[in-house]
């Protein structure tokens, strides 16, 4: 649970809205609960009133005989009715009484009782609500409701407005449960009992509420899903974009469209690559011309050193012209090269380097090449190739001869050339990747070289967004070209990609890790 919380801004923000339900809907239950159970308690006494006064109506319109028939088919499961002479002034005597004809059965089922079938039904009718706490009226009053109290008070005065009939009462909560208590004087001077006992429901949480609250936080949770969706989709395309913008590759501009703050951004990203292609390009241009222009002066010197009559000097002057000369044809090519479009696509990243090792054998190179499996990469494959031919040529020259390996580690995918030479200073490790860096001072390009081989492989990993490094394994140096899995093809690697006119940094061009 907390890897899909780090990893996915939908899993937040579903989780975000469904902890903003959940508090809402506890607020409400506490703030509504009680509410609720007053707003019940009001409705069964307005319901009890209204019954107890048509109750009253009824008995005082028709004759004496039938009105034991009348309070009984009056009663109901939670109501009583019966008729005393006097008013019942003790309420504790009233109370049992009360009890007593709520425990009583119906008397539908009373003049059953003596069959089976009435037994049965018998046994089954409502029985007495366990008894909970008393509370007492703290006004007079219809609109009265309970409130903390001593039990079974005396009698309260319900005035005339206050219920449906125009004669006063007497009002009373009682009992353990949501009890009622009604006693008003008929016209004949009896009084009309009436007693009313319900467990009240104050609870939100049934089951119809707990349906609506799953379906309330599914559609939410739909609706966070496609607003994460949404506004993550730009954020994608943003993020491949600048992954294939690092490794080199001539990114399409992206759409500018949606919220400002994601069009913002679009626009950004836009711009930054027009600039960053433009600089590049502008250096490349620049380092070209310089070594387009040095030819010149340089053939000019040659022929002047030609005439030179000291021998000795004039073979030094030679070879020093050479050497600049050399140095110069390599910056140009090294120019050219970067002017050079190079489509991206996927290669057998094992069988690119085994061709190679085999190209590299054919022409006598001591080069041993492991089997490994097919590893699939999405790159640039004649920048890469010429990365490795130029790690493997300096391993061949160097450390008699190299040995070639892919691996692949949780971190990236690792080329690894290893040789059997004196190594390098682990102080120099770096600076070997400068351009014009030798180890060798002879300054014999048949030795030394030019110094451009180790620059142009690192330059052109790094736009792979991989890196090259050195290390003494004691016996040897072991050179390690790192690709990043990110440039494995994907799904939305659907065909082959152009790069931009610019495989490699130019000469002198620092990146950050440099």
């Amino acid at each position: 649970m907390i890897r899909v919380w780090n990893r996915s801004l939908t899993a937040r923000f579903v989780a975000v809205v469904l902890l903003a339900l959940a508090v809402s809907q506890g607020i409400s239950f506490f703030l509504f609960t009680d509410e609720m159970g007053g707003v019940l308690l009001r409705t069964a006494k307005a319901e009890f009133l209204s019954r107890s006064a048509s109750v009253a109506q009824v008995l005082e319109t028709t004759p004496p005989a039938v009105q034991a028939d009348i309070l009984q088919a009056s009663g109901t499961s939670y109501t009583r009715f019966w008729v005393t002479p006097a008013f019942p002034g003790d309420v504790e005597s009233w109370r049992r009484e009360a009890k007593k004809r709520l425990s009583e059965p119906l008397p539908t089922l009373a003049n059953l009782a003596g069959s089976e079938a009435g037994s049965r039904e018998t046994a089954s009718a409502p029985a007495p609500v366990p008894a909970l706490a008393p509370q007492p009226l703290s006004t007079a009053g219809a609109s009265a409701g309970p409130s903390s109290g001593a039990p079974y008070t005396s009698w309260l005065d319900l005035p005339a407005h206050a219920w449906p009939l125009s004669r006063a009462a007497k009002f009373m909560y009682w009992g353990d449960t949501t009890g009622l208590g009604l006693a008003v004087q008929l016209k004949d001077g009896s009084w009309l009992n009436s007693a009313f006992s319900k467990k009240m429901a104050n609870s939100m949480w049934t089951t119809r509420s707990l349906i609506s609250l799953a379906v309330t936080a599914i559609v939410l949770s739909l609706c966070a899903v496609f607003i994460a969706r949404t506004m993550t989709k730009p954020m994608r395309r943003l993020a491949a974009a600048a992954e294939a913008l690092g490794r080199g590759e001539s990114v399409a501009p992206l759409e500018e469209k949606g919220p400002d703050d994601l069009r913002h951004t679009a626009v950004a990203f836009n711009l930054m690559q027009s600039r960053l292609q433009r600089f590049v390009e502008d250096r490349t241009r620049m380092l070209a011309a310089i070594g387009h222009d040095l030819r010149t002066p340089i053939t000019s010197l040659r022929l002047r050193a030609e005439f030179v009559a000291d021998d000795e000097t004039r073979e030094k002057m030679l070879d020093t012209l050479d050497e600049l000369r050399a140095m110069t044809e390599a910056t140009l090519a090294f120019s050219r090269e970067q002017a050079t479009e190079e489509v991206t696509r996927n290669v057998d990243l094992t069988a690119l380097v085994g061709s190679l090792c085999d190209d590299l054998v054919e022409i006598g190179y001591e080069v041993a090449c492991a089997e490994g499996p097919k590893i699939s990469y999405r790159c640039r494959p004649d920048a890469l190739k010429r990365s490795v031919r130029n790690l493997v040529e300096n391993a061949v020259r160097y450390g008699e001869r190299a040995r070639v390996a892919l691996r692949t580690t949780p971190q990236a995918i690792e080329i690894v050339i290893e040789d059997d030479g004196p190594g390098i200073p682990a102080d120099i490790a770096e600076k070997v990747f400068e351009p014009f860096f030798r180890l060798e001072h002879s300054r014999n390009r048949e030795t030394g070289g030019i110094g451009l081989g180790l620059s142009i492989s690192r330059n052109m990993v790094r736009h792979h967004g991989g890196d090259i490094t050195l290390a003494n394994t004691g016996h040897g140096l072991r050179a390690t070209i790192s690709l990043p899995h990110a440039a494995l093809a994907g799904p939305e690697a659907k065909g082959p990609v152009r790069a931009s006119r610019r495989p490699g940094l130019p000469i002198g061009a620092r990146t950050p890790a440099e």
